[in-house]
């Protein structure tokens, strides 16, 4: 009787497939990033220069302070519902002079938001959507536009960075954040 060959499996070639595979997934896998606030930050100040001082009217500053309990303080009176914030930026800022406990003129109007260390982020973004919000709804009115629409222009179209430029023109969303201040502070 005849021997029998013993069946080998080739093996080289499925560390070639494997290391195939393996390269596919790496190079087709989307890797989640946090993307955060897109803001500018100003510069690092020279710690020889003496900080400038700014001078502005305190009736062309809209105070907005949450302490440490995420308790929101607005002009120094404490404030319930976050949604209204929106409209009350609004009225703040658009005032031209004609209320004088608000703003002298959209140019001259600062909202100043402060935060305590111990305020939640969840609330300080809140705040600042609503801040921010405001100034969009105020762009895209002064073009006939929503919100949305406004924010969505394509500002490398020439017809749609005009109605961009127009609507911030007059209006510049200043915004101040200011450095927290420590818990209870």
């Amino acid at each position: 009787m005849g021997k029998r060959m013993k069946q080998e499996v080739n093996a080289g070639s499925m560390a070639d497939i494997a290391f195939l595979l393996l390269i596919f997934f790496l190079v087709t896998t989307q890797i989640a990033t946090d993307k955060g606030l897109q803001m500018r930050l100003p510069p690092k100040p020279d710690p020889n220069d003496p900080p400038p001082e700014i001078k502005f009217k305190e009736r062309n500053i809209f105070k907005i302070l949450v302490n440490s309990q995420d308790r929101i303080l607005v002009e120094n009176e404490p404030y319930g519902d976050i949604e209204q914030l929106r409209e009350d930026v609004k009225k703040f800022v658009l005032n031209e002079g004609v209320n004088p406990d608000l703003s002298d003129s959209p140019e001259k109007a600062v909202v100043s938001i402060k935060t305590d260390r111990g305020t939640s982020y969840e609330i300080f973004i809140k705040v600042l959507d609503q801040v921010q919000g405001a100034y969009y709804e105020m762009r895209a009115d002064k073009v006939g536009l929503s919100a949305e629409e406004f924010r969505n222009l394509d500002q490398s179209k020439d017809d749609e960075k005009e109605l961009y430029d127009r609507g911030r023109e007059g209006l510049p969303m200043q915004i101040s954040i200011a450095e927290p201040s420590k818990i209870g502070g």
